[in-house]
């Protein structure tokens, strides 16, 4: 099963860029937590990363990846999150299963815009406040889901 896990701006220095809210972990630690999680499964994962602070760079990527066939999709689409229709539509045409992470528990951020999603409504399931975690529940979640279906 092929995952792209998607970040979007201002992800790419997870584990530096204010520890206090998305945590010490980088996006290095992701592969290993899908290990841990898989178990006996693991080697049924394959897992490409791409994140990019611009919004197009995103999209294209997204469309790649249905040129590619991608199975699963993870994305964090960082403040796009509640902010992009582009996204959004672009998330809803190309049909591949997705999962929505957030690190930081958006629910509980004092600005009342990171409650809203525009991404999440055609996603699959969402996670918050897991940190870096949340990348590997999602993976689990894509597999499971796809080994129901099958």
């Amino acid at each position: 099963m092929d995952i792209l896990i998607v970040n979007g701006p201002n992800l790419g220095y997870l584990g530096v860029r204010q520890p206090e809210i998305y945590g010490t972990r980088g996006m290095d630690a992701v592969p290993e937590l899908v290990a841990e999680l898989m178990g006996p499964h693991a080697h049924a994962v394959r897992l490409s990363f791409f994140q990019s602070n611009s919004e197009g760079g995103l999209i294209d990527r997204l469309e790649q990846a249905w040129k590619d066939r991608v199975d699963g999709i993870v994305i964090n689409p960082g403040a796009y999150t509640h902010t992009s229709l582009a996204l959004a539509d672009c998330l809803a045409w190309i049909g591949i299963p997705y999962v929505e992470v957030h690190l930081s528990n958006v629910a509980g951020r004092a600005e009342s815009i990171r409650h809203t999603s525009l991404t999440a409504p055609r996603a699959v399931g969402t996670l918050a406040g897991f940190g870096v975690l949340g990348y590997a529940l999602a993976v689990r979640a894509l597999w499971q889901i796809r080994q129901t279906a099958s």
